[in-house]
């Protein structure tokens, strides 16, 4: 089913907020994030490239943009500078992120144009921000399992998932493991409660369901071939939300496929876990 209309250039970085009962997303290239409650549609406008947040409070959310980390207080639109985010490089901008277990953000960054080996992948963890992989094109699929001991992310041109191991403050111990070669364009994930990754496959039209040994057991398809990121939300976290975009779609493409770029929504797909707290 569909969530909502709007249609995205590139749909983005979805987060149920545990607090607000309440579904955020990005259209990263038209610089907004977007919402709804009920009926009425939200949306805050900025001035540079969005992509991905974590929840800090009822009324505050952690939002990654092309150059920092910045404080968002939902009701005011007050803005407020958390860490740069390589500020100092305008070909690059932030691309998918998440909150991990232990109260960090994980955010990923990417040429504007997709250049080469372009991005990297930070971690920000009460203060500091650090950079963890460097050389990667195209940074997605950054998400945790529920026992916060193991990371996931890709390099989307890699076609592979990696998997890398976590020490108790959640930083990386040891190289990363792959975890699945899909042979597809990996794009956003998330995991479930069980520990299952369902996975955005760009151009597949579908959210893929992994179990921890890389075997797929499940998959949910949507009229967008361009599947982007998924979330889990609804009151009792089973609804799996799925953003979906139009970016490299030509007219015929757009024509074809008139729903890319809204957001889908599955109900029963599975059950979630709650986003976890971005800690400052």
């Amino acid at each position: 089913m569909i969530y909502d209309t709007r249609r995205c250039e590139l749909g983005e970085g979805p987060l149920w907020h545990p607090k607000r009962g309440q579904l955020f997303w990005f259209d990263i290239l038209n610089k907004k994030l977007l919402s709804r409650v009920g009926d009425t549609a939200q949306e805050w406008v900025f001035d540079e490239m969005v992509s991905a947040a974590g929840w800090v409070s009822a009324s505050e959310m952690l939002i990654a943009s092309e150059t920092q980390l910045f404080l968002f207080h939902l009701d005011t639109g007050t803005q407020r500078p958390i860490a740069p985010l390589e500020a100092d490089n305008p070909m690059t901008r932030s691309n998918d992120g998440r909150a991990d277990p232990q109260g960090g953000f994980w955010i990923g960054t990417m040429g504007k144009n997709a250049e080469k080996g372009a991005g990297a992948i930070y971690r920000y963890y009460r203060g500091q921000m650090r950079r963890l992989y460097a050389g990667i094109t195209i940074s997605n699929a950054i998400c945790f399992a529920p026992n916060g001991k193991t990371a996931y992310f890709t390099d989307t041109v890699t076609a592979k998932v990696m998997r890398v191991a976590l020490d108790n403050e959640g930083w990386p111990l040891g190289q990363p493991q792959i975890y699945l070669d899909v042979q597809t364009n990996p794009d956003g994930a998330v995991i479930d409660s069980a520990g299952n990754m369902w996975l955005a496959e760009w151009g597949a039209g579908r959210v893929g369901c992994y179990d921890p040994a890389g075997v797929m057991i499940a998959h949910a398809a949507f009229d967008a071939p361009n599947t982007s990121c998924p979330a889990f939300g609804g009151p009792d976290l089973t609804t799996l939300y799925c953003t979906t975009a139009q970016q490299h779609m030509d007219a015929a493409a757009r024509a074809a496929h008139p729903k890319s770029g809204m957001v889908f929504a599955a109900l029963g797909a599975g059950q979630g876990q709650a986003e976890h707290r971005v800690i400052l």
